[in-house]
């Protein structure tokens, strides 16, 4: 001990007689602020970069993408999916999800609804490559779109080698490609076909994704659910039994984080359901259900109501707080009833 008593002695010495001389008294001065300066100029930025984008209309994301093109269809949601990809990469403060350094390292609400903008992107992108660019389930998948989604599933955290940028920037070319000879009258090895039952495949995603974001969100203030994971099936089984009643709660810490996943989700939700308004307008009029994906986008423009409290607000009950979960949750849960409904028209002769 009395070594290392005398080593310790010796460093404080050091530094004292270093932070005395000149140099040593100047560096630290210039230091310290350079950190300062560097800290205050993250903190504004941060700000600055967590604002969410402005919302886009279909006709600027033809516009954008198809250069003039004509109009076929297909043309609108590719487009509408390649915008949004855009934005993901180059909103103020570009992709934050992989960063490591401040002031990206010290937001969790943009990367959060970075995730759910890309939940939305990857299940487009194999939407369009399962579904909307086959007329049947035994003819080739178009090859572009197969190189996107793969793209699109890369991990979303991934700093280098390869980042997730150039991943998701290499998805976006594959979907360029496609665009290309999707609005070229003189190729025909681009389809795409806009079906009652494509449509209905690409909505059982949502339905289900929408669902799950439902109950994360209603979960912020903690609620005992009955199981009723076998409910309607006699025969039904499952791995391991589970209690009867439990009680889900969102962990204080992850309800801001689950809310703007839900805003994210539903910001690219809405630009694929207007998309999808224009490519699928003639199935939609003939199966009598336009203005059931009218009602859809009206509640998911609702979610996307300014936020004017500085901070997610988690009040419980009819208290004085507002719960801004439970609000969003709402608009999610009224948005996926009615896509259910527009499944089953769809499902009608």
């Amino acid at each position: 001990m009395g070594k290392l008593g005398d080593f310790g002695q010796g460093i404080r010495d050091w530094w004292q007689d270093w932070r005395e001389d000149g140099v040593g008294g100047w560096f630290t001065k210039t230091l310290l602020t350079v950190l300062v300066l560097y800290l205050l100029i993250a903190a504004v930025m941060g700000f600055f970069w967590s604002s969410e984008p402005d919302h886009f209309t279909v006709r600027e994301s033809v516009a954008m993408n198809a250069q003039g093109r004509p109009m076929f269809i297909g043309v609108a949601t590719t487009s509408a999916l390649i915008r949004v990809s855009e934005t993901l990469l180059d909103k103020p403060g570009g992709f934050m999800s992989n960063d490591v350094m401040p002031p990206g390292l010290w937001l969790d609400n943009m990367p959060n609804w970075e995730y759910g903008v890309l939940i939305q992107v990857r299940d487009m992108s194999k939407a369009m490559r399962e579904a909307f660019s086959r007329s049947q389930s035994q003819s080739t998948e178009d090859n572009s779109l197969a190189r996107a989604e793969s793209r699109f599933n890369f991990d979303n955290r991934s700093w280098a080698l390869p980042a997730s940028e150039s991943e998701y920037r290499a998805g976006i070319e594959s979907l360029h490609s496609y665009l290309l000879r999707l609005s070229d009258d003189d190729q025909h090895n681009a389809q795409f076909f806009a079906r009652a039952d494509n449509l209905r495949y690409w909505l059982s995603t949502v339905e289900t994704r929408l669902g799950s974001l439902s109950q994360r969100l209603s979960a912020s203030v903690g609620q005992r659910r009955l199981n009723t994971d076998l409910a309607g099936e006699v025969a039904a089984r499952q791995s391991t039994s589970t209690p009867r009643e439990m009680e889900v709660k969102t962990p204080w810490t992850e309800i801001d984080d689950v809310f703007y996943e839900a805003r994210g989700s539903t910001w690219a939700l809405l630009h694929f359901l207007r998309a999808v308004e224009v490519d699928f307008a003639d199935i939609l009029e003939r199966k009598h259900a336009l203005v059931s994906l009218q009602q859809i986008i009206r509640e998911l423009e609702g979610a996307q109501a300014p936020i004017y409290s500085p901070m997610i607000l988690n009040g419980g009950g009819f208290g004085m707080l507002a719960n801004h979960s439970l609000v969003m949750a709402s608009y999610i849960s009224r948005a996926n009833a009615a896509i259910i409904d527009l499944r089953e028209l769809l499902a009608q002769g």
